[in-house]
């Protein structure tokens, strides 16, 4: 296996592994790792995205931040546009931005496959909705730790993911808000009774130790940040996560 190494990490040119179902137990391709490109090395971001690709993960997870509606300033629609031709990740843009509506063109002419949008920052959510799939993206809807449940009354049914937030956004590398999990199993439930096709993501405090507790919980894709590109070997660290996802049980 041929590696190289840079800010001693090694970045190994093996790929992720496929599991399978059998006996209950969940299988590999209901999950999807999305490594949060905020805690990458961004001297090197075409490389690092490249690296954790190869390592396994699946979603290339953009936190989009505009120190207005978050307390944090990060990045905008060319760091989308300049990573879509070296990756085949889906590039999951989360955006955390007052008002949305405006940016969600810029983002799929960029390349976004997903964009995620919190309720608050938009005067009319459903219309955000219809807007993100009018541009041929998938449309994802946010919840804050205070977000009400009763958002997904209306809309549900017209989006495609949920992310629940388990720390509060705004800055990365922030420690799992334990009440978050509660969250995770009612949603679950109004996905699983409504029967639609809508994955359940969750952000925030996401490392190895905990991703099967919160995948028990309901969840199917996994933003880790800091827990994936602080670590020094990206192949043994997602290697750790699909690990501990392969014993969970649905």
């Amino acid at each position: 296996m041929s590696a190289s190494i840079r800010r001693g990490k090694r970045f190994s040119s093996g790929a992720g592994t496929g599991y399978s179902a059998f006996n209950g137990v969940a299988t590999m391709a209901d999950f999807k790792i999305a490594p949060s490109i905020l805690s990458a090395d961004f001297a090197n971001l075409g490389e690092e995205v490249k690296a954790v690709e190869r390592a396994g993960a699946d979603y290339c997870h953009f936190d989009v931040m505009d120190n207005h509606y978050v307390p944090n300033l990060t990045i905008g629609p060319m760091v989308a546009e300049a990573l879509k031709p070296v990756t085949g990740m889906t590039l999951d843009c989360h955006l955390m931005i007052e008002p949305v509506d405006p940016i969600v063109p810029e983002f799929a002419k960029a390349g976004a496959d997903i964009i995620t949008f919190h309720p608050e920052a938009s005067r009319h959510p459903h219309r955000t909705v219809q807007l993100i799939k009018d541009q041929g993206c998938k449309a994802g809807l946010s919840l804050n730790p205070g977000t009400p449940l009763e958002w997904l009354d209306y809309l549900l049914e017209e989006i495609d993911l949920v992310l629940v937030m388990s720390v509060n956004p705004g800055f990365g590398g922030q420690a799992f808000i334990e009440s978050s999990m509660d969250k995770i199993r009612a949603i679950r439930k109004r996905i699983d009774d409504a029967g639609v096709n809508v994955e359940l993501e969750v952000d925030g405090g996401i490392k190895a130790d905990n991703v099967a507790r919160v995948a028990e919980a309901g969840a199917d894709v996994f933003v880790s940040g800091s827990g994936v590109f602080k670590a020094d070997d990206y192949d043994a660290r997602i290697k750790e996560f699909r690990d501990a996802l392969a014993t969970v049980k649905r």
